[in-house]
């Protein structure tokens, strides 16, 4: 388990990766800006969130920004004074380039940004410590599904192939945020967690409030990103075109998302 650090208040909530072409456009990222024109920085006065510049048509300054993790779209008039937040398309009714600008600079880094949230959650590590895939999962002490899952991940664990990090949340049941708390404050969590999933069920019992904080976190985290089922699981994938991305599943995966997530068939 790694102890968490500050969360960032731009937690995104687009955690699914999502693939798509450049097209070969210009990109500038927004930090090489001398300083953002005025209706852009009075939008992000009230709270947008400015990621990057893209060149738009028409004479147009193009801008991908988010509001709690919600992709936005602004166009920056040709003079200079009006900023318009919305989709664009032209005579053809495509908006390429806009999905495009999207997929740059907000998804992208959204994505990277929520990697790092759950790296610095509390989370107990299921799995050898220098297997080559990490899955990070959100598990609840009293969730069937999550019990579920952690039997179907047991081939590619215990071939050393992949690492589970359960993120322990409380939030199905009453006595959930005690015996996550329980889990996580064990002399040794990895085994508390290995034997609660193996039939010897956790007891709640009362812990220090550091380690309630700690659950606590991780419910910040998973109601943070939009989440709504447990286990909610989130691993690297590579696209087409090999860039690296983030992708999820929510609740119990079919066995072909599984092997995506494990990154192929279970071993022999």
């Amino acid at each position: 388990m790694r102890d968490r650090l500050s969360l960032p208040q731009t937690a995104s909530r687009h955690l699914a990766g999502l693939g798509g072409t450049m097209l070969g456009m210009l990109m500038m990222p927004i930090a090489q800006a001398d300083s953002l024109p005025a209706p852009i920085q009075a939008l992000a006065d009230q709270g947008l969130q400015i990621h990057g510049e893209f060149d738009a048509p028409g004479g147009m300054r193009g801008f991908g920004a988010s509001r709690q993790g919600q992709e936005v779209t602004i166009y920056l008039t040709p003079d200079g004074e009006h900023a318009i937040t919305g989709s664009l398309t032209d005579q053809d009714g495509d908006n390429q380039l806009e999905e495009a600008a999207l997929d740059k600079h907000v998804r992208a880094p959204l994505e990277a940004q929520t990697w790092e949230l759950l790296e610095d959650s509390y989370w107990i590590q299921d799995g050898q410590r220098d297997a080559p895939r990490v899955v990070y999962t959100f598990t609840d002490p009293n969730c069937p599904y999550c019990q579920a899952f952690w039997e179907a991940a047991r081939p590619w664990v215990e071939a050393g192939e992949v690492q589970l990090r359960h993120i322990v949340v409380g939030i199905l049941a009453a006595d959930s945020p005690a015996k996550a708390a329980t889990l996580l404050a064990a002399d040794d969590p990895a085994a508390a967690l290995a034997r609660h999933k193996q039939g010897d069920r956790i007891s709640a019992s009362a812990q220090p409030r550091e380690i309630e904080e700690q659950v606590y976190s991780n419910n910040q985290l998973f109601d943070g990103l939009g989440l709504y089922a447990t286990p909610t699981s989130a691993f690297k994938r590579q696209t087409d075109d090999g860039v690296t991305r983030l992708d999820r599943v929510e609740g119990m995966p079919d066995e072909e998302r599984l092997e995506e997530m494990m990154g192929g068939p279970a071993p022999q």
